[in-house]
């Protein structure tokens, strides 16, 4: 398990010897010791001057992972549909610890770029995909999510709360989310829950462009195609209508 607390601990950026080892709660010699058998193993990288960064097998793994996922096989040709029918980046994300956490993107066909990976984690309240995750839970739940992560000097007033909170009741309705610059001034996303045979909202998929592409008409529209996309990635997984709903 120390093995396991060096690379959590390398991941969240403790490079050096010496953080690593009063982090861990270790000696420079143990700690030194623990470090050097994932270098061997390329779970670790390190360079003199720089130190430890995460080394490549977790990445071979990474891969390996998400290409055996149920979800993942279920979900990429439609993802990829998405995105050749809209031009946009369409992303898949699930609820990972209370944030919204990446595991699938397929680019757009725009002049820019959405600045996200495979691997990123947000707050649910700020991204269109972490409140199509959470579409199904109560209000209650929802207020526990609004505002994470913000410094408490720039906490979002309580008409900022009610608002949203009013706009989460919208997306429940429809079943389908924005984000509405929440986290970028200039980005707009369309999501769309993504459930299994349960019924349970599992994943979610989404569109994200600029403003000059996501007005608000095209993305009403872009509901509907959100929306369809989720509920075939969910029929994938053994969703029937009557056990959720997907689509609606």
């Amino acid at each position: 398990m120390r093995g396991l607390d060096v690379l959590e601990a390398i991941a969240d950026g403790t490079t050096d010897l010496a953080a690593l080892a009063a982090r861990l709660g270790t000696t420079r010699t143990t700690t030194h010791r623990l470090a050097s058998a994932l270098v061997a193993r390329r779970y670790l990288n390190f360079a003199s001057g720089d130190g430890y960064s995460l080394g490549p097998k977790l990445l071979e793994l990474g891969f390996q992972t998400r290409h055996s996922m149920p979800l993942h096989q279920a979900a990429r040709a439609h993802l990829a549909r998405l995105a050749e029918r809209t031009l946009d980046t369409v992303q898949l994300g699930i609820l990972d610890e209370g944030v919204v956490f990446y595991i699938d993107k397929v680019p757009g066909q725009r002049r820019f770029e959405i600045r996200s990976n495979m691997g990123d984690r947000h707050h649910v309240w700020a991204t269109g995909l972490g409140k199509a995750l959470v579409l199904d839970m109560t209000e209650d739940q929802w207020n526990g999510f609004f505002g994470k992560g913000r410094p408490d000097d720039a906490r979002p007033s309580e008409a900022a709360r009610q608002e949203w909170l009013a706009q989460m009741r919208t997306y429940a309705r429809n079943g389908v989310a924005f984000d509405l610059g929440e986290t970028e001034a200039e980005l707009r996303c369309v999501a769309a829950p993504i459930r299994d045979a349960s019924g349970a909202i599992v994943a979610a998929v989404s569109v994200s462009s600029i403003t000059q592409y996501m007005q608000p008409e095209r993305m009403t529209d872009l509901s509907h195609d959100v929306r369809e996309t989720a509920a075939a990635i969910s029929a994938a997984l053994g969703w029937r209508k009557g056990a959720g709903t997907a689509s609606a």
